[in-house]
């Protein structure tokens, strides 16, 4: 059994750690004399995907198109609006306190700042270990050899432990933060452009220290980030995000090779060559990007695509698969 989009269709599937399905985040809006809610900012809005188990998925888009959202919305660090959240396939917005408590452990993130994600009031043993204490993974007595481990495993010593973060570098300072999410043995975590703040230099060693990971604990990743050329080298799907909602997804070779929504093909016109000699025409998208809290009708990319037609201000399209898994939103591909 297999699980994709098709339609409204949503099938589940074993072989899937994640299965989102419609999901939706409003944010409301106050204003007025009595600060009464006069419309909500549509963040989220109606997105479905799936992910299997020991893959990436990549999370693309323009800055403010709802990435990070869906991610934060996904571990119920924010709570959804609307739509259904299966993890192991289990509701995970069905969950009491105490089962999400318990759960948290198999659900981490790694955020995108990793100076201001880590208290600067605790060394980096504690840090690392507060979680493992907190959830009583393992023994008191087998407490320090643990927490090195893990260190040791995401390029750290031992004699970090007694450090604080403004003593490293960018780079140390987002391995702490992976060793920490790999503390509890997590089986899923939610990369939120975790290397867009470091040097070139070091986003190389720390996607291959994800890559490396991911293979020798089978981790499964939600990998959020607008820079293509990283999510290219790190991700086996892709999905491309536009105004709060999915406007592609696909097999990352699939979607590189034969772009076929207008905005992934502005986006994916923007990515430089390393090769001076390769000329590439670059689509310039016309326009600002609509406010979420007042999203154009029908295609919400209408206002800014080139190949606009009538049916787009009017219809919101339905996902169209165009063969091997990879689902468009388009018009364009209208049978």
């Amino acid at each position: 059994m297999s699980s994709e989009v098709k339609g409204e269709a949503f099938v589940h599937s074993d072989e899937n750690i994640l299965e989102v399905s419609h999901l939706k985040k409003y944010f409301p809006i106050k204003g007025g004399f009595f600060g009464g809610v006069t419309g909500s900012v549509k963040a989220v809005d109606d997105v479905s995907f799936s992910i299997k188990r020991g893959t990436t998925m990549g999370l693309v888009g323009e800055s403010g198109c709802g990435k990070s959202t869906t991610g934060r919305t996904i571990l119920r660090l924010i709570e959804k609006t609307d739509g259904t959240v299966l993890f192991n396939g289990q509701d995970v917005n069905a969950l009491d306190k105490k089962q999400m408590r318990d759960m948290r452990a198999k659900m981490q993130i790694i955020f995108q700042d990793p100076y201001s994600s880590l208290s600067p009031r605790l060394p980096i043993g504690e840090i690392i270990g507060e979680a493992v204490r907190e959830h009583g993974l393992v023994d008191k007595s087998a407490f320090d050899s643990y927490v090195t481990r893990v260190m040791k495993d995401c390029g750290l010593q031992e004699y970090h432990k007694d450090r604080y973060p403004h003593e490293f570098s960018g780079g140390q300072r987002q391995r702490i933060c992976i060793a920490r999410a790999l503390a509890l043995n997590p089986e899923f975590i939610v990369c939120d452009e975790p290397v867009s703040a470091l040097d070139v230099s070091i986003q190389a060693q720390i996607i291959n220290l994800l890559r490396e990971l991911q293979e020798t604990r089978n981790l499964t990743y939600l990998f959020i980030s607008h820079d293509l050329s990283v999510v290219e080298h790190i991700s086996d799907t892709i999905g491309v995000m536009y105004l709060g909602g999915l406007v592609e997804t696909g097999e990352t070779d699939d979607i590189f090779s034969n772009p076929l929504h207008p905005y992934t093909k502005a986006l994916f016109s923007a990515i430089p060559m390393p090769d001076p000699d390769i000329k590439k025409e670059r689509i310039l998208l016309e326009g600002d990007i609509p406010s979420p809290a007042n999203p154009p009708s029908g295609c919400k990319f209408h206002t800014r695509c080139k190949d606009c037609m009538e049916i787009c201000k009017k219809e919101a399209p339905k996902p169209k698969d165009v063969g091997n898994g990879h689902f468009v939103k388009c018009h364009l591909y209208d049978k």
